[in-house]
């Protein structure tokens, strides 16, 4: 497939899924968050599926293959392991590997980010058309989505991830290598227990599987 879209994730173990998350709502309560963000996500991306083609690859930790299938499901996902090592580590070889399987394009999501529609994804596919990069901020100052049209390893280093600064840091980044940018809208992502008053949590299903 020509592009990809790759979704970053965490099999939902209570205690070990949005952990910053577990002062406000316990562990159990977290993790059904999280699954409740991940099927908002893959409900959005199924929309994209029905209107483009476009290669689906989840990166997920902290679970097996088989719990990750048993939840998800095998039919409509490529399923890969993410790397060790820092974000920006995993980040950059889940980029190399997609495009040493011969994608052109590619979109890297998380699953944080209520907000996040099947237009913001064809708008990011859209602008690698033209754009070498391209940027979705986030309210807090990191970001939910990157594209490319080839691997940057240089955008994933020396960030200060989970800061306020991550998409600024990237985006100088970008300037100082010359890449092309384009940036969606700034959106809201669900990280903190402040985050929890978005008024984004009103559709997502507590206890989705």
């Amino acid at each position: 497939m020509w592009q990809t879209l790759m979704i970053f994730m965490r099999y939902p173990q209570p205690g070990r899924t949005k952990t910053r998350l577990i002062p406000a709502l316990g562990p159990e309560g977290a993790a059904q968050l999280y699954r409740g963000l991940v099927a908002q996500t893959l409900a959005q991306v199924a929309i994209l599926q029905r209107e483009i083609p476009i290669a689906v690859e989840l990166w997920f930790t902290g679970g097996t293959l088989a719990a990750m299938q048993a939840w998800l499901g095998t039919d409509l996902y490529a399923y890969r392991s993410q790397v060790a090592g820092d974000l920006g580590e995993r980040m950059a070889a889940a980029f190399t590997a997609t495009f040493q399987s011969g994608t052109e394009r590619a979109v890297l999501i998380g699953t944080d980010c209520p907000d996040l529609t099947a237009a913001h994804l064809r708008a990011a596919l859209a602008a690698l058309t033209d754009h070498d990069l391209v940027l979705g901020p986030a309210q807090d100052g990191g970001y939910y989505l990157i594209g490319l049209q080839q691997p940057v390893p240089a955008l994933f280093t020396q960030i200060p991830w989970g800061t306020a600064t991550v998409a600024e840091r990237t985006l100088a980044i970008a300037a100082r290598v010359g890449l092309s940018v384009h940036c969606l809208p700034v959106l809201a992502d669900i990280d903190r227990p402040e985050d929890l008053r978005s008024g984004s949590l009103l559709g997502i299903n507590f206890l989705s599987k």
